[in-house]
Formats: C-alpha cells, sequence, structure tokens
C-alpha cells in the first residue's frame, strides 16, 4: 500500500468521522427541544405536540426505508446523503420562520422524513467503503458510531443554550449550517464507493439476502429484538427523571448525572466493542450486551439510593453501547447485498421503540406507577434475549 493512498484513505475515514459527528449535532440541536418550541412558539396544545412526534416518527420510517431500498438498487450513496442534507437544511429554514402548526406538520415532516436517511446511509457508505479499502469493517464502524454518540453529548446542552438564550431562529439556523458544512464535507472529500459485485457473494449468501426482509427469518429476530430492547431503554429514559425526583425523592439534578455518566461509559466501550468482535463473534457480545441490560433493570427494581443507581450506569452503559453499535453491524451482515435497508431497518427500529415507549411508560406509571416500568422494561430485555438466540450464527 502505498503512502499516498494511506494518506487518501486517512483523509476519508477522517471525513467519516466529521460527517457523522456533524449531520449528529444538526439532529441532536433540533430533537431536544422540539416539544418546548410547539408548545411556546407555536402555541400547540399537549395532543398536537403528540401527533406531531408520531407522524414526524412513521414518516420517518417510510422516507428513510424508500430512499435506502431506491440506494441498494441504483442509487449513488455518496449523492443521497448530499440530498439528504439538503432536506436536512430545507426543514431547518422552515422551522425557523415558520410558526403555523400545519405548515410544520406537512412541509417540514416531509422534509425531516427524507433528511432522516441521511445516517443510515453514512453508515452503509462506510461499511462499503471500508470493505473495499480492506479496513476492520467493525473496528472502522465503531468510531464513527462514537462521533454520533459525541454529537449527542454536545448537542442537547448545546440545544437549549442557543434556544433559551438566542431563540428558536438561531438555533435552527444553526442546525442549517449544520448541514451545510455536512455537504460540503461528503462533496469534497468522500469518493463514490462502488458496491460490492454480485458475482462476489455465494449462491446461498444472494438467496438469503435477497428474500423478502419480513420471511427472512433471521432479520426479523434480530428486528424484533431491536424493538424491545430500545423500548426498554427509551422507557428508562423518559420516565426515570420523574422516579427519581417524584418516587425515590432524591437529588433533582440526578437524572442528569446519571445520563451524563452513561454516555460517558457507552463511548469506550463501543469503540472496544468493536475490537473485540474478531475474539468473541457479535452474536456473543450481543448476549452479553443483553445480560447487562438485564443486570441493569433488575438493578433499577431492587436499589433505590443514589449510589447504587450511579454503579448500575456501568451495567447500562455496556448494554447501550455494545447494542448501538454492534446491531447496526450485525443487520448489515444478514443482508450483505442491501446495506442501505439494513442500515434503515437498525435506525427505524429505534424509531418504533420511541413510539412505543412513549405509549407504554405514559399509560403504565399513570395506571399503576412508576416502579412497574421497570418491571416492564426488564420482561422486554429478556424477550429481546429470546429473540436474538434464534439469529443463527
Amino acid at each position: 500500500m502505498t503512502s499516498s493512498f494511506i494518506r487518501k484513505s486517512g483523509v476519508v475515514f477522517g471525513a467519516f468521522l466529521v460527517t457523522t459527528f456533524i449531520i449528529g449535532v444538526a439532529g441532536a440541536l433540533q430533537s431536544p427541544t422540539l416539544s418546548r418550541f410547539l408548545s411556546f412558539e407555536v402555541g400547540a396544545d399537549p395532543r398536537l405536540v403528540g401527533a406531531f412526534y408520531s407522524v414526524n416518527a412513521l414518516a420517518s420510517i417510510i422516507g428513510s426505508y424508500l430512499l435506502a431500498k431506491y440506494s441498494d438498487n441504483r442509487g449513488d450513496r455518496r449523492k443521497i446523503v448530499i440530498f439528504c442534507c439538503l432536506m436536512g437544511l430545507a426543514n431547518s429554514l422552515i422551522f425557523a420562520y415558520s410558526r403555523n402548526y400545519y405548515v410544520l406538520i406537512t412541509l417540514g415532516v416531509f422534509f425531516a422524513a427524507l433528511a432522516s436517511a441521511a445516517m443510515p446511509q453514512v453508515f452503509a457508505m462506510a461499511r462499503e467503503y471500508a470493505e473495499k479499502s480492506g479496513r476492520n469493517a467493525v473496528a472502522f464502524n465503531s468510531l464513527i458510531r462514537a462521533q454520533l454518540s459525541l454529537a449527542w453529548v454536545i448537542g442537547p446542552p448545546l440545544s437549549f443554550a442557543l434556544a433559551i438564550n438566542y431563540g428558536f431562529t438561531a438555533m435552527y439556523l444553526c442546525a442549517m449550517s449544520m448541514f451545510i458544512i455536512s455537504m460540503i464535507v461528503v462533496t469534497i472529500f468522500l469518493p463514490p464507493v462502488e458496491k460490492r459485485a454480485i458475482s462476489s457473494f455465494t449462491a446461498t449468501e444472494l438467496a438469503t439476502a435477497n428474500q423478502s426482509i419480513f420471511t427472512n427469518r433471521n432479520v426479523m429476530c434480530l428486528l424484533i429484538s431491536t424493538i424491545f430492547m430500545w423500548t426498554a431503554n427509551m422507557m428508562y429514559i423518559i420516565d426515570m427523571p420523574i422516579y427519581v425526583e417524584a418516587v425515590l425523592h432524591l437529588s433533582n439534578s440526578l437524572p442528569g448525572s446519571l445520563m451524563g455518566l452513561a454516555a460517558g461509559i457507552e463511548i469506550p466501550i463501543m469503540i472496544i466493542a468493536g475490537y473485540l468482535v474478531p475474539v468473541l463473534g457479535k452474536r456473543n457480545l450481543f448476549f452479553i450486551a443483553i445480560i447487562c441490560g438485564i443486570l441493569f433493570y433488575v438493578g433499577m427494581i431492587l436499589f433505590k439510593d443514589a449510589t447504587m443507581l450511579y454503579i448500575l450506569q456501568i451495567f447500562n452503559g455496556l448494554f447501550i453501547g455494545i447494542v448501538a453499535n454492534i446491531g447496526i453491524i450485525y443487520f448489515q451482515d444478514l443482508l450483505p447485498t442491501r446495506m442501505g435497508i439494513a442500515s434503515t431497518l437498525f435506525n427505524n427500529g429505534i424509531i418504533c421503540s420511541v413510539i412505543l415507549a412513549g405509549i407504554i411508560q405514559g399509560f403504565a406509571s399513570q395506571a399503576y406507577g412508576h416502579e412497574v416500568v421497570y418491571w416492564i422494561g426488564l420482561v422486554m430485555v429478556t424477550i429481546s434475549l429470546l429473540f436474538c438466540a434464534l439469529v443463527k450464527k
């Protein structure tokens, strides 16, 4: 391998890291303050806010899946990422200057749905580039995935700081600038990546990968496992701040500290997990992660003091850090001829879990109290383990 190729490869790798981080920051700027924006700026009542989240989530699932299907068949992923960033730019502009609920839930959601495909396409392109350049695909993905987590450590506090101190228009214009920078980086530094030639796949791989995802037992079991584990995690994120303050009567600053600690643990775990795949295998790592998740929810049920809640974040960080990184690679391995759909399935599984978690947590906590949310989470993670066991090696 020549030194010029190594330099070029390093530039491309850096461009993947920068692109992932900046697109991640753009999303992390918009999502945390959305309910506040709709309530206070637009004047939407709680029912309209809830409807907006549901419509936005469903539109994102559909939009990203359709773009993924197109990209796997005949699309240039680099052009699709640029197109998605352009849609994100249009979405940011609408939210920056419109305060009409119906404009936001139609045009705004339409652009957001198309923009949501950007990240899955980046991960699909990264996997194809890693294979073409001879890199360790899992370790490559781990470092890129860590950038997304880092973006979500920085983005939310920055989002609130901008919205509160400078207003929502400035915040959305800042998100718009992130999409512009992303388009520039992708255009200049990321090369077109040729898809792996069909002739390089075995007949068995082609037959399995090209069958409908709804009849592919491995893919469906992994998707159901993903939805259950992420629903449990999202219920915890929604419920924990209220549970800690209203039920455990601990400090109202504790939830932020717990979430920050978990995020801090997740990032190195993602990177370490990528290097452990050749040793332990993706399936075994998934089992380890889900068992850590089970231990975490058992601990949330049993322990009520702040010290133990801090210690439990080790299990939480291991759980989320591993599945957030290895999950997308697992889907890609099951669908090697359709990297876009594989990456999108993982992403859409998380979106589905957000919808389910909001419904289940709201109903369960109101009807039976906050403690039952963690029992439900424990059951869901256990079911996730069972479905993961059904995925063949």
